[in-house]
């Protein structure tokens, strides 16, 4: 579907160039000075990552669609190949930002600081020693270079890997005249390297291994001339694609993450700092890989500059890092330590990283200790490779418990994680289901079933808005729900029927849901509101997400936009809706927000004749939340929940003048500026207020958390 108007002006922005326009927003964060130096490295190597993600999911999926279907107009109006031509287009100038940030601002700023990243001309005597020694004794045994010839065809190169093209002139003593050659760097090498403390005594230095690499691959072509030498890297299509024959579905994602190392070429980045090669050369290599040279992406500087993510861990600079921050805990917990007896006397609200994920997983530990709890149901999206909270699965599973793990077989980049502890799991004694087929459950729901000294049952539920992962819960900004509620119970209970068997199962009674009720309700509510607004009533709406995306939820919030309704979005990635546009969207205000956590809430607000209605959901505002994905989207019913989230996840937000941006009708976006007043971050302001405070041991007093807020995980699968 594509929104055009009866002018045939193009109502919905291109989805990638929002990404992009996102990216550059993080990217901005690497030239602020008042952010700390390792964190500027970290922003900028968090945007060459993200990249990689763009050409491995949407681009690949852009080239597919113009083999498949070259005359499909997209939402926006293009075509598939009007999108990849636009979207080089914004990544050419990217990067060009990003290389000369890194050349021109951090690689100076790191030597004033005594870090130094080295280039290979660079290097003294000792130093170049050094480099030698390490080549011919650690990467030499280890790299086996290709002689490209007739008995010698083009190896196959997996996805991000770093690779070098190898130009050659001569001939060796079987008389073969190759010209090229390739030779892999293996990922189970090191990319950077630090040197020794005694070659650098005025503080840390470290060289790249592409650059040792480069200077003494010489030392596998005897005989021959070494023309030039380039580091490059491919992208490869990241989706897993099944038949529908499938048997087994755990074993054939297994052969699928296998076989995406080689699938569909999608870019190729070629390193040009000593020189570019001929286009000779460079056909060479596009034929191989099977793509044209608009799939051709020159870097000026290291090909795998994200892995420069290293460094800040492998030195101890922590004047150069943000300070650590303290959690604190919710005001029902700190009264009430017991978690059950808490959640009995009332609804909880988590608000992440500001408040500590614990008690979520003391949750599921003590439902696995506890012999009261006879049921524990949870989803599995991503937790991470060693998950305190699965471990607890297993441990109530062992101990005799009904554990229902729903894991998600298909959550991108996590896949080889799920099954592996999906293994775990059945060979607790767990029963693991995954999902729906056509639909990944990314709804984030856990379910106790408890006894009570009465022999009835009782229900305690978490839902949530991000996932259960422990480390993300520390840099992602979420709610959490911990309630007792029993209609959302009793909906959660649903739902998990509905994925683990086969027919239909209640319907429910509070909790609306994709891929059924979930898209249409939400209408409604924009729907009501534009009729209250064309009654002369107040009308208003606010939602925080991810991505804003859908066509038809973007055409409800136009209409209501039209009829008066006052719209106050806060997305942080990619929105197609076009903002402050005369006569259809100027009662629009679109933002985002770019600091040291990752906004991550989906949160939506309708005010509904003063009723207030206040939702948190798993959902973004996309297709593929709304069609096809099973979600959540849960009513806030307890008074004091709702006034937080009013106030947590929307007013102080939209307070913000120091780290928002104001999206343009165009798609562009304008930093927002205090001029005058004071600045104000609403990510400090939530840190101050639920962080844990510090006791000064010096005068015997507490302060609160007030440290800056500069660093952004960034994520665009969520």
């Amino acid at each position: 579907m594509t929104l055009i108007n009866k002018d045939n002006k193009n109502l919905a922005l291109n989805r990638e160039v929002g990404l992009i326009e996102f990216y550059r927003r993080v990217l901005s964060k690497a030239t602020e000075p008042d952010i700390p130096l390792l964190e500027r490295l970290t922003y900028l190597c968090i945007v060459c990552k993200n990249c990689d993600e763009l050409f491995e999911v949407r681009v690949a999926r852009l080239l597919k669609w113009n083999r498949e279907d070259p005359n499909k107009i997209l939402q926006d109006g293009l075509t598939a190949a009007q999108s990849i031509t636009l979207i080089r287009e914004y990544v050419v100038a990217l990067f060009d930002d990003i290389y000369s940030i890194y050349h021109n601002s951090i690689i100076p700023e790191l030597r004033h600081e005594k870090i130094y990243i080295l280039d290979r001309d660079e290097w003294n005597t000792a130093q170049q020693g050094f480099a030698y020694k390490y080549f011919m004794q650690e990467l030499k045994p280890v790299l086996t270079p290709i002689g490209i010839d007739l008995a010698h065809p083009f190896p196959r190169v997996p996805n991000k890997n770093l690779h070098f093209a190898v130009e050659l002139e001569g001939t060796d003593q079987f008389g073969r005249d190759s010209k090229i050659a390739i030779v892999e760097a293996p990922r189970i090498l090191p990319r950077v390297i630090k040197l020794p403390q005694e070659l650098t005594p005025d503080g840390d230095a470290f060289i790249l291994l592409q650059d040792i690499i480069k200077l003494h691959v010489g030392e596998f072509f005897y005989g021959l001339s070494v023309r030039g030498c380039y580091p490059f890297k491919v992208t490869r299509a990241a989706d897993i694609i099944l038949t529908k024959n499938t048997k087994n579905l755990r074993n054939a994602v297994t052969q699928e993450i296998q076989n995406r190392k080689f699938a569909q070429c999608s870019r190729l980045e070629l390193d040009i700092i000593n020189g570019i090669p001929d286009d000779k050369f460079i056909d060479i290599l596009l034929k191989q890989f099977n793509i044209s040279h608009q799939d051709l992406y020159l870097a000026k500087g290291p090909v795998n500059l994200s892995r420069l993510i290293d460094i800040p861990q492998m030195i101890n600079r922590k004047d150069l890092q943000f300070s650590d921050y303290t959690p604190g805990l919710p005001k029902e917990l700190i009264y009430k330590p017991d978690i059950f007896e808490a959640m009995d006397k009332s609804d909880i609200l988590i608000h992440t990283p500001y408040q500590s994920f614990d008690p979520v997983v003391e949750l599921t530990k003590r439902a696995a200790e506890d012999p009261t709890i006879l049921a524990i149901k949870m989803t599995v999206y991503r937790t991470g490779q060693d998950s305190e909270l699965v471990q607890n699965l297993i441990k109530a599973a062992k101990m005799g418990k009904q554990v229902i793990a729903s894991v998600e077989l298909f959550a991108r980049f996590d896949e080889e994680i799920n099954v592996e502890l999906s293994n775990q799991l059945e060979n607790a004694g767990a029963h693991v289901v995954y999902g729906v087929m056509g639909y990944k459950v990314h709804a984030k729901m856990l379910l106790l079933v408890r006894k009570k000294p009465d022999n009835s049952l009782k229900y305690y539920t978490h839902l949530g808005t991000g996932n259960y992962h422990q480390t993300t819960a520390k840099i992602y900004s979420d709610f959490s729900l911990l309630t007792t509620n029993p209609d959302i119970s009793r909906d959660v209970d649903n739902i998990f029927a509905q994925i683990t068997g086969i027919g239909r199962a209640g319907i429910l009674s509070s909790i609306l849901q994709a891929p059924f009720t979930l898209h249409g309700m939400l209408i409604q509510h924009i729907d009501q509101e534009t009729t209250n607004a064309k009654m002369g009533t107040k009308a208003e709406i606010m939602a925080k997400m991810n991505s804003l995306l859908e066509p038809q939820i973007i055409e409800a919030l136009y209409r209501a936009s039209c009829a008066g309704v006052k719209i106050k979005l806060i997305v942080r990635g990619a929105c197609s809706l076009r903002p402050q546009v005369k006569g259809l969207s100027e009662n629009i205000e679109v933002r985002s927000i770019v600091g040291r956590f990752l906004e991550h809430h989906r949160a939506f607000y309708f005010y509904s004749s003063g009723a207030e209605n206040v939702f948190i959901s798993s959902a973004d505002w996309m297709r593929r939340n709304f069609f096809r994905r099973v979600e959540t989207c849960i009513p806030i019913l307890d008074a004091k929940v709702k006034k937080r989230i009013i106030n947590e996840g929307f007013k102080v937000y939209l307070r913000d003048n120091a780290e928002a941006w104001i999206m343009n009708s165009d798609g562009s976006y304008t930093r927002v500026s205090n001029g005058r007043s004071a600045r104000f971050s609403a990510q400090q302001a939530l840190m101050n207020k639920l962080g844990k405070p510090k006791l000064d041991i010096t005068n015997n007093t507490v302060t609160p958390n007030k440290q800056y807020i500069t660093n952004n995980q960034c994520n665009t699968d969520n």
